[in-house]
């Protein structure tokens, strides 16, 4: 794991970025220790998804730094093999994080469908199968862009109850939502 440096688990300095030859934000500093979190929030086209990405390392800064700990990211990518039942597409991940899927399928209430081909899950299901994959995992940092879009109120329920014990476990996160989630003490970031 990269230490963030000073216990930071994200720190990015004078960071700028870039995205179709134009520039979205810059001079953005942000740190989060152990049981922090940030949200982002802004109009669309802002680069809340382009921070999230920069924090990720998916996307190079157009300028300053970053330094992360492991990270796992939650975007519009389900990143799940369609053609897998939910239960082995999730199991893949887990294998290559040393992890059991259960915990995170439990989580966010999907376990029952554990046999149910990727291809077949619904808006809402997709998006718990790809919040479980993060819950599952022993990164410290969880990056979520719009992670409650397409949930409902139970399932937005039981992500804010996983980034609650997240946090307790002295884990980080940064999230970029136009949704209400109650994220307790959190750094706000303003794009504008």
């Amino acid at each position: 794991m990269k230490d963030g440096g000073g216990g930071a688990l994200l720190e990015l300095r004078g960071v700028a970025g870039w995205r179709g030859g134009r520039l979205l934000f810059e001079g953005l500093d942000l740190r989060l220790g152990p049981g922090e979190a940030a949200m982002v929030t802004g109009p669309n086209g802002i680069g809340k998804s382009s921070l999230l990405r920069i924090a990720a390392g998916l996307l190079p800064a157009r300028a300053g730094t970053v330094s992360r700990a492991d990270a796992a990211l939650a975007d519009e990518s389900l990143a799940l093999e369609p053609r897998r039942t939910l239960g082995a597409a999730l199991g893949f991940w887990a294998r290559l994080d040393g992890v059991s899927a259960v915990p995170g399928m439990e989580a966010m209430g999907i376990g029952h469908l554990a046999e149910v081909p990727v291809r077949m899950l619904s808006t809402g299901q997709r998006k718990r199968a790809a919040l479980a994959r993060v819950l599952a995992c022993n990164a410290p940092l969880w990056l979520l862009d719009e992670p409650a879009n397409g949930l409902d109120s139970e399932g937005r329920e039981r992500l804010e109850k996983g980034m609650a014990a997240h946090r307790i476990r002295g884990g980080a996160i940064l999230v970029a939502t136009h949704q209400p989630l109650h994220l307790p003490d959190c750094a706000r970031v303003e794009l504008a």
